[in-house]
């Protein structure tokens, strides 16, 4: 993308990658409690509600159920109000004006209480007019008055109040440099009303959907929401870095979170046994900031490995973000396979060789004006046991792509590597992108075989040169390794990644790539492989404009390999490379890791809404408007 991978006197045993996929999440620390978008959903209870919903029952009774079941799917952590009009007058002529007023906040966006959020769901009596604009001013005024903000709006016609217009509040509150996002859903609507709708959400940078009748809006309403809040939230078990290698903390395989400083190593240290094979990797979420120096705010990570006695293994990872105040995660990682080399009877290195005690030093090496002081920062470390056979020969070839075609199938990325949505294989998969977001998605890669994407940038509602953005997309292997990656400006007009080629492809995945070159080296460990796709803010970064629809073509090539086998045993290695070792934060619910909750919506999108739209929603932004291609 537009991470520099750097690799400075690196031994040839370290371009082998043979990390663990899927590390394990543990509990949350205090310092990366995950923060949320508080958010307000305004519900229309005019009298119109009261009309039949083409699937059983009242639009209103509808518009229950879909509130019901998106608190109930909800995470616990998520700050969510609710507010309703029309329900304190009927809707003669004597009771306008009163009417027009009449918007009540039913609950505060705090985090969420699900029993009083559901009680006071149940108690809305829909009767009156229809004030969308005072609607949307009391929601707005309800909100946190700084920080970003969303309103996720519900309602089946116009506006029956104006003024104030919806329309020119939405404009008002953007103009005005607040950071609310106004989504709009069309509950059965015409097309005066849709366009109403529209402009409330293109005002502020969201997003517009129709949902023709109640089971349509159980599903839309939730999808729309995560969309809202979704970001890079961290998590991990809590771990302290040491300053020297002597006093480091001796980790296991998992997630961890610590805070990193500017220009101080931090040592960690792992057990590594003989013939294993071990990786590290670092991430760190840049806070967006102000964008006027944003072509300086370059930020880089270090990671080198030692062995016994704080013996230099002379190994060396770099990773270089750009334009860090758009948002920029970044992440660098090491593959260690000192432990699987035999000792050479060299004293210089044979610290650096069979299994022992080995400690991975991470330093925030370069810092861009006006950085933090420190940040959390996720630790990934894993193990992998020795083989006893390796299976079959390492395949050099990137797998051909066959575009799917499938049924489009809706779904909702996640903010973070953490939670990122899963896509069950091949397909094609449409989301919907707001300027300066970068989101998640990752597929299931066995041994053996290969994955082939490519990412179609829809039209949107504005186009020209003003509203010029950087695009890009990266895929990243289960330790978080950039794999392949390709980057272009985008207009308005439709556009598809990779630019010059049919599709970014990995090779067959077999565990003996590990001993080829290049980038086919870190294509040796099957499991959760990562697509990240990003949309930078506009070059004009206080100009409002439209989300972009975006489409991901998934294909999954080949027949699944037996894999490796281990000296442990096959539970060994499916342990460490697969779903098995993977543990959602403490205090989600287990159908975030993948069940379906009974609103028919998968729980990972809201495993996605996990985070605030503030800290990283435009993770991984960068500066580049020409079109490239990383060169492996």
């Amino acid at each position: 993308m537009f991470l520099n991978r750097v690799l400075a006197t690196a031994a040839a045993a370290v371009i082998a990658s043979v990390p663990v996929a899927m590390p394990a999440l543990a509990q949350q620390s205090p310092q990366a409690r995950t923060e949320y978008a508080p958010t307000m959903l305004v519900l229309d209870a005019s009298g119109s509600m009261l009309a039949a919903d083409p699937s059983g029952g009242t639009k209103m009774d509808a518009a229950k159920n879909a509130v019901r079941n998106f608190v109930t799917a909800a995470p616990g952590n998520a700050k969510v109000g609710l507010s309703a009009y029309g329900t304190g007058t009927g809707n003669s002529d004597a009771e306008k004006a009163a009417g027009c007023q009449d918007v009540q906040i039913l609950h505060p966006a705090e985090t969420i209480d699900k029993p009083g959020l559901t009680a006071a769901t149940d108690q809305i009596v829909p009767r009156g007019y229809t004030p969308i604009g005072a609607s949307l001013r009391a929601a707005a005024a309800a909100l946190p008055q700084e920080g970003p903000r969303s309103i996720v709006l519900v309602s089946d016609g116009l506006d029956t109040c104006a003024p104030p217009d919806p329309c020119d509040v939405a404009r008002e509150l953007s103009a005005q440099g607040n950071e609310i996002v106004m989504h709009a859903i069309g509950f059965g609507v015409d097309d005066a009303s849709r366009a109403q709708l529209t402009c409330i959400a293109q005002s502020t940078g969201g997003t517009y959907t129709d949902a023709a009748d109640g089971a349509a809006l159980e599903q839309v309403l939730p999808r729309v929401s995560a969309v809202a809040l979704r970001s890079y939230a961290p998590v991990g078990l809590p771990i302290t870095g040491a300053s020297g290698y002597r006093e480091a903390p001796v980790a296991e395989p998992g997630q961890y979170l610590d805070v990193i400083g500017q220009k101080k190593p931090q040592y960690y240290a792992v057990d590594v046994p003989d013939g294993a094979n071990a990786y590290f990797s670092g991430t760190v979420s840049f806070p967006r900031g102000d964008r006027t120096n944003a072509s300086t705010s370059n930020n880089r990570l270090d990671l080198q490995v030692y062995g016994a006695e704080g013996q230099d293994c002379h190994s060396r990872e770099s990773e270089l973000a750009t334009r860090s105040v758009d948002g920029v995660a970044l992440t660098v990682s090491s593959a260690w396979r000192g432990a699987a080399e035999a000792d050479s009877g060299n004293t210089g290195t044979d610290n650096c060789r069979g299994g022992g005690h080995y400690y991975f030093a991470l330093e925030w090496a370069h810092v861009s004006d006006g950085a933090p002081g420190q940040l959390p920062i996720e630790l990934n470390i894993g193990v992998e046991p020795a083989v006893t056979d390796p299976g079959p020969a390492a395949d050099p070839q990137p797998v051909e792509f066959s575009a799917p075609t499938t049924p489009v199938v809706p779904v909702v990325g996640g903010g973070s590597f953490n939670v990122a949505t899963d896509l069950p294989g091949a397909g094609r998969y449409t989301d919907t992108v707001q300027r300066g977001e970068f989101v998640f998605y990752r597929v299931k890669v066995d041994w053996g075989q290969g994955l082939a994407y490519r990412v179609r940038f829809g039209s949107s509602a504005e186009e020209g040169s003003e509203y010029t953005s950087n695009i890009a997309t990266t895929l990243y292997n289960p330790y978080r390794a950039e794999l392949e990656s390709d980057t272009t400006s985008y207009a308005g007009t439709e556009r598809v990644l990779p630019a010059n080629d049919a599709a970014l492809a990995t090779v067959p995945i077999r565990y003996l790539n590990r001993e080829e070159r290049g980038k086919v080296a870190d294509q040796a460990v099957a499991g959760w492989h990562y697509i990240a796709v990003k949309l930078s803010p506009t070059i004009h970064s206080t100009r409002t404009v439209a989300p972009v629809p975006i489409e991901l073509e998934v294909a999954v090539t080949g027949a699944p390999e037996p894999g490796p086998q281990y000296a442990q045993g096959d539970a060994a290695g499916e342990g460490t490379f697969g779903e098995k070792a993977k543990q959602v934060a403490a205090g989600d619910s287990a159908e975030q890791a993948g069940e379906t909750s009974d609103s028919g919506i998968s729980p990972l999108v809201w495993v996605a809404v996990a985070g605030a739209v503030v800290v990283a929603v435009a993770a991984f932004a960068g500066a580049l408007l020409l079109a490239r291609r990383r060169r492996h």
